[in-house]
């Protein structure tokens, strides 16, 4: 498994494969194509031998808070979930974001119940050496559409690398 930039030909496989995942809230695929090409330098892309793309993470910096990787969706291939890639796309793309942009922290909303998520984002502070707080970013009132769950905001840090 190799661990490296999205291109935007990947972007109709990170579309799939969040599709797939039945638990992100899923993107139109022309966001996933430009995700590809304008963040590419904040997101990863886990592929297979054959160079697919088997797994992916997408993020950003935070423009207030430009030190701050706010994770947008992780998502990695139902055949291969539970061998530990989404940790590896996360400390792949922390660290390479640590050494060209600097990094103290890592940011992610996980909504309530999702515990495979929540153990990502606690092995991750745990791994780092880092506090891990929670917060209701945004509560379930404030979607447009009834039904949402609320996004409760997991921030690691400080990081050092």
């Amino acid at each position: 498994m190799r661990i490296d930039r999205p291109r935007p030909g990947d972007g109709p496989l990170l579309w799939r494969l969040a599709r797939d995942s039945r638990t992100l809230d899923l993107n139109s695929a022309y966001s996933y194509l430009l995700w590809c090409r304008d963040f590419a330098g904040t997101s990863a892309v886990a592929r297979d031998p054959a160079g697919r793309a088997v797994g992916f993470v997408s993020g950003y910096l935070r423009p207030e808070a430009p030190g701050t990787l706010l994770v947008w969706q992780i998502a990695v291939d139902e055949s291969i979930r539970g061998l530990g890639v989404a940790g590896t796309l996360l400390d792949g793309l922390s660290s390479r974001v640590a050494v060209e942009h600097g990094l103290d922290h890592l940011e992610a909303t996980v909504s309530p119940g999702n515990s495979a998520s929540e153990r990502l984002f606690a092995s991750y502070a745990e791994r780092h050496g880092a506090t891990l707080t929670r917060e209701v970013l945004f509560r379930s009132d404030e979607f447009p559409e009834s039904g949402h769950d609320a996004e409760v905001l997991h921030r690691i840090g400080p990081l050092h690398f």
